[in-house]
């Protein structure tokens, strides 16, 4: 069985890219004014070639702090505290080509080593409403990559979200999590 076609599973999302985008399009809009907060992230695995590479780098997340100001990219700290880190140093053409070389051994400790670097307090992105699959929901759009993150709502404090980044064939999936604290 190919990876692409072996299933997942997350909560209530589950199977291959064809299954994530059945249930995504079965999910509510995710409205603009309900997502300010701090989301704790983690992988939908759907046999993305990107599948597991934030976590294995340290993702913690995402921060909204109004419409105009959001955190795309919190990365754990060596102390293990979320920090905002500029996604324009992220080398996404690279790992669009190329998704083996970010597991190869020392990346990990390079990017650990690079972190402190790439920390900001600069916003990175900003949330629009856009029509994605014929609905009009909450999406996050980059100011420096050609990447939208698109959201849809399967609970009041659970999003699922979709990737869409230029020249990359099928979505790469991810759970949002509203963080209590």
């Amino acid at each position: 069985m190919r990876a692409r076609d072996r299933p997942a599973s997350v909560g209530a999302v589950q199977g291959t890219t064809d299954d994530a985008l059945a249930r995504f399009d079965g999910c509510p809009p995710a409205d603009l004014t309900a997502l300010t907060g701090r989301w704790r992230g983690s992988g939908l695995p759907t046999g993305h070639p990107l599948d597991g590479l934030l976590e294995r780098f340290g993702w913690w997340g995402k921060e909204i702090v109004d419409p105009e100001t959001v955190h795309p990219l919190l990365f754990r700290d060596a102390a293990g505290r979320p920090r905002p880190l500029s996604p324009a140093l992220a080398p996404l053409g690279l790992l669009r080509r190329y998704p083996a070389v970010a597991r190869l051994p020392g990346t990990r400790a390079a990017f650990a080593a690079l972190r402190p670097l790439v920390r900001t307090g600069q916003p990175a992105a900003r949330l629009r409403l856009v029509e994605h699959r014929g609905v009009v929901t909450a999406a996050l759009v980059y100011d420096r990559l050609p990447v939208v993150d698109v959201f849809r709502r399967l609970s009041e404090d659970t999003l699922l979200g979709l990737m869409d980044l230029r020249g990359m064939p099928r979505p790469f999936f991810f759970l949002l999590h509203r963080d209590p604290g």
